[in-house]
């Protein structure tokens, strides 16, 4: 049982510019978005699955499988912001943000962000995962990079493979540890309600990476190391690919 209560919401937009309707796609006679919801429920530690959409296509497929779903502005920029609309209706201390194209998130990964938020101290702004990545995984654009402190707080996340490594760059790529970011993020309910007083961040504009608004502010984000990395459907492979594993 945790000591906060948990509510994991899903943000789902059909808007996608690689992929457009993907949260919809057919995988195993289910829309993606449902094996995101199924899987958010068998987290032991989680509370309630909401679904936040700007479309009535989404909204209408979840409550035919009996989800809880709001709707909210086509105007959000982000999945955070989506949040951000609806948190006054939400009665968790802790919300979970989980992207709606992961059908494959493993529920543990949920708990163990729940797990962090039990156990360090100060209580962090953010929780979110990262695993070690390799080979050309690091100038993916698509998988975005991180810093982080020794104490394992974040200092900054890009699309670009960072560090920089100024010498011998095949050598040194060997011997440094690059760290990409899980897409989950785990939010204190306060700073969810103060997003409104946040500066906007041009580091956030530039990269199209929510969370550098918070850090920007200086907000504190908390990652901590995982061996459960999800698969995001990002294109029409990565579509393929979850349906074989499925």
């Amino acid at each position: 049982m945790s000591l906060f209560k948990a509510i994991v919401v899903i943000p789902a937009r059909l808007a996608s510019l690689r992929l457009p309707h993907k949260v919809l796609a057919d995988i195993g006679g289910h829309p993606m978005l449902w094996h995101v919801y199924q899987r958010c429920l068998q987290a032991s530690k989680v509370d309630e699955v909401h679904v936040a959409t700007d479309a009535e296509e989404v909204a209408k497929a979840v409550r035919e499988w009996g989800g809880k779903v709001w709707m909210t502005d086509s105007t959000c920029v982000s999945g955070t912001e989506r949040i951000v609309t609806i948190v006054d209706k939400l009665e968790g201390d802790i919300i979970i943000n989980v992207q709606g194209d992961q059908p494959l998130i493993e529920p543990e990964l949920i708990n163990q962000v729940i797990d962090v938020f039990e156990k360090v101290e100060p209580l962090p702004d953010i929780v979110t995962p990262v695993c070690s990545i390799l080979d050309e995984k690091i100038f993916n654009p698509n998988l975005v990079k991180v810093i982080r402190r020794h104490d394992g707080y974040a200092l900054y996340f890009s699309r670009h493979s960072i560090p920089y490594i100024r010498n011998n760059r095949e050598n040194g790529s060997k011997s440094i540890t690059f760290w990409g970011h899980i897409g989950i993020y785990g939010y204190r309910r306060k700073i969810l309600e103060e997003y409104h007083l946040l500066p906007k961040s041009y580091l956030e504009d530039a990269e199209k990476l929510e969370q550098l608004r918070f850090l920007q502010a200086g907000k504190s984000i908390f990652t901590f190391v995982t061996s459960h990395y999800p698969i995001s459907v990002d294109t029409q492979a990565d579509l393929e690919k979850v349906r074989s594993l499925l």
